[in-house]
């Protein structure tokens, strides 16, 4: 089975997108296609990027890259659980991305976004371009959760809808041809 990773973005105290995590974590390991790890960026806590050298040549000094690079690495696909700040994402994301190059080359990533009125798809269109930089590809069919808030319950877990669930399907359908699709390309 392919190896998918699904990353948090932020990191903040009192952050509700780790319920939609968790849920699109669920979702995913339900469909049985692909060994699912959750990476967490709050306990993963990569510091603000610290590498002496540019991360194309994998010099990398520091354990906590070390690991991370091993951790990228062995994913076949990758699904960011997106949110919305000011209108476009949140810097631990960014930070998490800049760390690595070859790591991510080649590999197809995914989009659940959530946030207010937009759901979060103006950080995605933004992010998008970030990915495409370093030879990723995002597939076009992607999750996006208006007023997010409204289905997280009292104990912190994400209800989704029919149509949430619905374009999660299809966008994991997209994801998994690309990921066979990519496989060549990095060999």
């Amino acid at each position: 089975m392919n190896n998918i990773k699904i990353i948090t973005s932020t990191t903040r105290e009192g952050r509700k997108g780790i319920a939609v995590a968790n849920w699109i974590t669920e979702l995913v390991k339900q469909g049985n296609k692909y060994n699912v790890e959750l990476l967490d960026l709050a306990v993963i806590n990569l510091p603000f990027m610290d590498e002496p050298s540019h991360p194309r040549l994998k010099q990398y000094q520091h354990e906590h890259t070390k690991k991370w690079s091993a951790t990228i690495n062995e994913a076949d696909a990758f699904i960011i659980v997106l949110a919305e700040y000011n209108f476009g994402f949140p810097a631990p994301i960014k930070n998490a991305i800049d760390y690595l190059y070859a790591e991510w080359m080649h590999k197809p990533i995914a989009f659940v976004s959530y946030g207010g009125v937009s759901g979060g798809l103006r950080s995605t269109q933004m992010l998008k371009q970030v990915v495409t930089a370093i030879h990723m590809m995002p597939v076009v069919d992607q999750v996006n959760i208006p007023f997010f808030g409204k289905y997280i319950n009292g104990e912190g877990i994400f209800t989704a809808d029919e149509v949430i669930v619905k374009s999660a399907e299809v966008m994991l359908k997209e994801l998994e041809k690309w990921t066979e699709a990519l496989k060549a390309l990095r060999q």
